[in-house]
């Protein structure tokens, strides 16, 4: 009896140990081991997540900064489409200032002329120029022996203008005089303008006071270019009288 009551406590212990050991022991373990890969595809879904959560973060700064380059860059192309156009637009005003400055210019020259010499009931100069060669002076020059008229100082393509109305009674070439025109007053006076480069009327055609009858010259018998102005009492060379005298007693200040 005591042999098999020892047996029996020896197998008792080894059950004992047995189940502490294994059957106690080791589903603990394996419930261990399902625990840990649990937590372990968590954390590799929760890193996933987070990766991609920073891509899509980077991919929309990403955009946003394109977005904003391009505003930035159409923002400068606008400004300078707007610098252009302001200095489009000062440039233009300018040159508009500078051509009213030179007409403002030309008027007050050809007030100057015609002006400062005057003009009194519709009577003229006959070019905007100072006086040269005066009336009368004494020269082998002149077949006559002296000036028959007066010179005002032109250069060539200087506009001459018919000093009052009247009709043309000769336009073409006179010899010593050049390209001249010739024209009759309604008070039965001539005028008469010389060594023309060029004619702009023809005989029988009406002018009146101002009317351009061509371009001052250096034709005939010159020295230089200039406007020969005669008055005469007849259309012909040799009926002269003094030209200025004559324009004075028009009312043109001289």
């Amino acid at each position: 009896m005591a042999s098999f009551s020892m047996r029996s406590t020896l197998a008792g212990a080894a059950a004992l140990t047995a189940m502490t050991t294994g059957a106690f022991v080791g589903p603990a373990a394996a419930a261990d081991t399902r625990t840990d890969g649990s937590a372990f595809a968590r954390c590799a879904a929760v890193a996933g997540d987070l990766a991609a959560h920073l891509a899509d973060q980077a991919s929309a700064q990403h955009q946003a900064a394109d977005v904003a380059r391009k505003r930035h860059e159409a923002q400068v192309a606008h400004a300078k489409a707007v610098a252009r156009e302001r200095a489009a637009k000062e440039a233009a005003a300018k040159a508009a200032k500078a051509k009213a400055a030179r007409e403002a210019a030309t008027s007050r020259a050809a007030r100057s002329g015609a002006g400062a010499r005057g003009t009194l009931g519709g009577w003229m100069p006959p070019v905007a120029g100072s006086i040269g060669t005066p009336y009368h002076a004494t020269s082998s020059l002149w077949s006559s022996g002296y000036h028959t008229g007066v010179d005002f100082q032109a250069s060539v393509g200087t506009p001459v203008h018919a000093v009052g109305a009247g009709t043309v009674v000769e336009a073409g070439w006179g010899g010593s005089y050049g390209n001249n025109v010739v024209i009759r007053h309604a008070d039965g006076m001539y005028t008469q303008y010389a060594h023309l480069s060029s004619l702009g009327v023809s005989v029988g055609q009406t002018v009146s006071a101002g009317s351009q009858i061509g371009l001052s010259g250096a034709t005939g018998n010159v020295t230089g270019p200039h406007l020969h102005f005669e008055a005469r009492t007849a259309p012909a060379y040799g009926a002269d009288v003094d030209p200025l005298a004559y324009l004075r007693s028009k009312g043109v200040r001289i």
